[in-house]
């Protein structure tokens, strides 16, 4: 099909709507030419709530995604969908369902369990505290507190990746690498985080750096964004990373979380291997 397709899509959520608000977004980047007039439902946990709901869809027809635990405002809606002649699509239902029969436990039932101040919660907290006073080489003597640091030339995307990691609820710090000025020892020696080298396509790297030159409205003319300097700095980066045995992350043409998604994998890797020990 060509040209773009227009759709109404209702987000039906018995809590804040984040969770449904990310699966629809992924899942609507795989279909090339659609666009959504996404219809936002929050909180809804009441049958009059529910009532305004279809009468919303019944305005803007349109797939509807839901998470509702309340199994009779679900059915509500379902049976809705059908006199509409539109897809009810419980998202929760088939991971509820596996772990029911995984675990053999009950489903509670209670909306918005997912946002409760539990220790999880605080413990993101804490690691977000830790990484913004951990952010670019600050605060290195207790860098062995950290669970991963961050080593990498500058405009490799050090910060949002940390911020990214944080709110998994891991402490992150970073340090930039200057042309020129050796590693602190604290860095070198660190024994207690996982060590990742970020690195980039030196062309990347000068095309990045010249467009933030730009923004700050700085000159043109320097080492910084010197292709043949930026090639020395990324050279030289990779072996320090190797000398020091870090592994190494080329961020070229990667996302934020991307990057992230590998090094928390390198992450695991690294707890399994020591709990192993």
């Amino acid at each position: 099909m060509t040209g773009t397709e227009t759709i109404h899509l209702h987000l039906v959520s018995d809590s804040t709507g984040e969770t449904i608000h990310q699966v629809a977004r992924a899942c609507l980047v795989q279909f090339e030419g659609v666009k959504a007039i996404e219809h936002a439902w929050s909180l809804v946990r009441t049958s009059t709530h529910v009532d305004k709901v279809i009468a919303g869809i019944e305005a803007h027809p349109g797939p509807i995604l839901v998470t509702l635990v309340d199994h009779q405002l679900l059915i509500r809606l379902e049976a809705a969908g059908r006199r509409l002649n539109i897809p009810v699509i419980s998202v929760l239902d088939p991971v509820l369902g596996a772990l029911h029969t995984y675990l053999g436990r009950k489903v509670r039932g209670r909306p918005g369990r997912q946002h409760e101040l539990d220790a999880a919660y605080f413990n993101r907290i804490e690691a977000m505290q830790f990484t913004l006073i951990h952010d670019d080489g600050q605060q290195l003597h207790d860098i062995d507190h950290a669970d991963i640091l961050l080593v990498g030339v500058s405009r490799t995307s050090k910060t949002p990746t940390c911020l990214y990691l944080a709110n998994r609820g891991l402490k992150v710090a970073n340090v930039p690498l200057v042309p020129g000025v050796p590693l602190p020892r604290e860095v070198t020696t660190a024994t207690g985080p996982l060590v990742v080298g970020l690195t980039n396509d030196p062309n990347r790297l000068v095309q990045i750096r010249r467009n933030r030159l730009l923004m700050l409205n700085q000159g043109s003319e320097s080492d910084y964004i010197n292709l043949d300097e930026v090639r020395r700095e990324v050279a030289e980066a990779r072996r320090l990373f190797e000398r020091q045995g870090w592994p190494v992350i080329d961020v070229s043409r990667r996302s934020i979380e991307e990057t992230a998604a590998e090094i928390l994998g390198l992450y695991q890797e690294r707890k399994e291997r020591e709990d192993a020990v």
